[in-house]
């Protein structure tokens, strides 16, 4: 981390953990968008990011943003402990087991996200500390192929394989084919429902999706999508991107790229489905979380109505961030203790 960067995470710490009537007084207005309030420190956070005109990863080439990403991030970490940090490798791609101190026996199976162009392990190590220390439960995150290098299904056929291949090692993981969970974030959030149908399909045990704003749509014809298309982190501009780089010229209502679309099987795990209220992804998250419990499916839905895409990586400052990843991180507790 560079000295500069030092100083920005010091200074953005020190702005997050002011007394909310003083952070109001630094923010400026209340953004009030759908009949929500956004999030004061939330807010403020965006604010400070226009102040020092801190560029979105989509405006740069591919490397940048993927090196802004992460710097972002970086950036809202917070150094996150947890009981132990392991390396491996998961059907050929790199992996990271976090073992929380207190280890209840059961696994979550992590896709990062990142627009299928960005992301890593890296990107969201502190994230998979704090719902690993937090729930209890051990979170395997399994690094995949991205476009526009490798585009579509690369990712898709990388989740798949990952998760066959921690069902078929279950014994050497020490776990229990009965409790292992899938789950991620935005684009990793639709590689986990996308495993979920499949394990569903192939019979592969598969007992709770943590699904946190997952892409669902990428055809992205919603209210929330035109409602917050700018301002809010990210960006229609960023996803027009995101479907360049990865989907090109297919079709975007293939289920493998768009689960929205995707005849769902029977015995598809419970899910919880998490939302942020300022997210251009919001209404196609809680339109697949609908069509789940349609389907039968015991759903949880979740919409932190104050919170931005991104925010599941906002675990090391502020105040309403880290209370919803707190609540994410006991949902999949309980989901695995069912």
């Amino acid at each position: 981390m560079s000295i500069l960067e030092r100083v920005e995470r010091l200074a953005l710490r020190g702005a997050m953990a002011l007394p909310a009537p003083l952070q109001r007084l630094l923010a400026g207005r209340p953004v009030v968008r759908d009949g929500e309030a956004l999030a004061v420190d939330t807010q403020l956070m965006l604010r400070m990011q226009r102040v020092v005109r801190e560029p979105g990863a989509e405006t740069l080439p591919i490397a940048d943003g993927r090196l802004a990403v992460l710097r972002h991030t970086r950036l809202a970490a917070g150094d996150q402990p947890i009981g132990s940090v392991r390396e491996l490798t998961v059907a050929g791609l790199p992996a990271r087991l976090y073992t929380p101190s207190l280890d209840r026996g059961s696994l979550l199976v992590f896709f990062h996200g990142g627009g299928f162009m960005y992301g890593d392990l890296d990107s969201h190590d502190a994230a998979c500390r704090f719902l690993a220390e937090r729930s209890g439960v051990r979170v395997l995150a399994v690094d995949y192929r991205l476009g526009p290098e490798q585009p579509f299904p690369a990712a898709y056929d990388d989740a798949i394989a990952a998760y066959r291949w921690v069902v078929e090692h279950a014994d050497d993981l020490a776990v229990e084919r009965d409790r292992i969970a899938v789950g991620g974030d935005s684009a990793g959030g639709n590689l986990a429902a996308v495993v979920a149908v499949e394990a569903a399909r192939s019979g592969l045990p598969l007992a709770f999706q943590l699904l946190v704003y997952p892409a669902t749509d990428a055809v992205r014809e919603t209210a929330s999508a035109r409602l917050f298309a700018d301002g809010f982190y990210l960006t229609r501009a960023f996803m027009d991107l995101a479907n360049a780089s990865y989907i090109g010229d297919h079709d975007l209502r293939d289920p493998r790229v768009s689960p929205a679309y995707v005849d769902l099987p029977a015995g598809l795990a419970p899910a919880y489905v998490a939302t942020a209220g300022f997210d251009p992804l919001r209404d196609e998250g809680e339109a697949y979380a609908r069509r789940l419990e349609a389907a039968g499916v015991p759903v949880e839905l979740r919409r932190f109505a104050d919170q931005i895409h991104g925010f599941f990586n906002v675990v090391g400052i502020g105040r309403t961030a880290r209370a919803a990843n707190a609540e994410i991180a006991a949902a999949l507790r309980a989901g695995l203790s069912r």
